[in-house]
Order: structure tokens, then sequence, then C-alpha cells
């Protein structure tokens, strides 16, 4: 069955911690691993460093994808089919449910042992134009025992991390993005409902 609801990832003119828009502008000289397509990047990149440095170097943000996707204007209109990893990697396009998909589904090709999974977080619901939004998507990977996160279209190109655990990690990044973050799921994937218990979090 698939998710009722898949992304709360909108953005508005003026970049704010509430929006999920980048918060800085994409670092086109970053140094990262240049491939010709999707397939050759499946070659030549070999850890999520490689990922991270690429998405670093090329990642936009579609806002007006992200009011689409909000949970009004899905209501109205249906779902928006999830940007596969090989489109996302020409277009460069997209909100953060498609850059947790193209971290988690390369991340699974090229190192499979560092366990790539969704991160889906829900925030207290904001208003955008009308349009309600509350989730948000990251991608995950372990290495030597700890847990570390990417894919985070707020931060495109950053890596955050280590954290024993993921309840850490949610506790930093609520206060980092000054949003009250209300629950948390980790995923196999962005469609299938998963039986994984929905983590409250704890009243202050």
């Amino acid at each position: 069955m698939a998710l009722l609801i898949l992304c709360g990832c909108a953005g508005v003119q003026t970049v704010q911690r509430s929006s999920d828009e980048p918060e800085y502008a994409r670092g086109s000289s970053a140094d990262f691993k240049a491939a010709d397509s999707y397939e050759h990047a499946l070659r030549v990149w070999d850890s999520p460093e490689d990922v991270n440095a690429w998405i670093g170097a090329n990642f936009s943000y579609d806002a007006a994808r992200a009011l689409r996707l909000s949970e009004t204007q899905r209501t109205n209109n249906g779902r928006l089919v999830i940007h596969d990893p090989a489109e996302f990697f020409v277009s460069k396009t997209g909100v953060c449910v498609d850059l947790s998909r193209f971290g988690v589904e390369t991340l699974k090709r090229i190192d499979p042992a560092s366990d790539p999974k969704y991160l889906m977080i829900e925030f207290d619901p904001i208003q955008i134009k009308g349009n309600t939004l509350r989730l948000h998507w990251l991608a995950s990977f372990r290495r030597d025992g700890m847990t570390w996160f990417f894919s985070d279209s707020k931060r495109p190109g950053h890596i955050a991390g280590p954290y024993r655990d993921t309840p850490a990690f949610i506790a930093d990044y609520e206060r980092y993005r000054s949003r009250k973050i209300v629950a948390f799921r980790e995923l196999e994937s962005y469609e299938k409902r998963q039986r994984v218990q929905l983590r409250k979090q704890a009243q202050p």
C-alpha cells in the first residue's frame, strides 16, 4: 500500500529554517567524481561521500514541485511520480523525497553494506501559499556501528554524523530546523507502508 502522504517539502522566495529549500547556494565548484550518465556514475562512485559530493555540486530545489507534492494539492490532484535516480541524475532538480530516493537507491547499488535507509520526519504542519506541509525525507547509512544522514534538501552536500542512533540525530535536527518534530519513521522504501513503530517525540 502506498504512503498516503509523501512529502512536505516546500520552499518560499526567502529561504528560512521552516522551509525545506536549501539554506545556501549550490556549490557548483565543489570537487566530485564526474560521470557522463547515471550508469557511468554507478561504476565510478563507491561511497556515500561520492554521492554526497555530486549532490552538493549539482542539486537544484524545485519549489513549484514541492507545492504540488503538498498534502493539499495531492488530495485535490492525486499522486505525482517520484523521480527515478537515473532521471534525477539528468535533471538534477527535485525536492526532498526525490533527493532521498537518489541517495538510498544509489547507495544500495554501489555500497549495499552501508545499509542505506529512508528517514521520514513529520514536523508540526505549516502553511505555505495555502498548502499544508509536514513531511520531510532524508537518507541514512551505517558505518562502524554509527549512523550518518545525508541527501537532505535543506543541506545538500552535507553529511551529518556520526550518531549512536536516529533519535540522537532527530534531537539535533529539531534544534537546527527550529520546527517541532512530532514523529519519524525509518523505512526501506518511500512507497510502501512499513511495519515500523511510529516513534512519537516525548513532550518537553
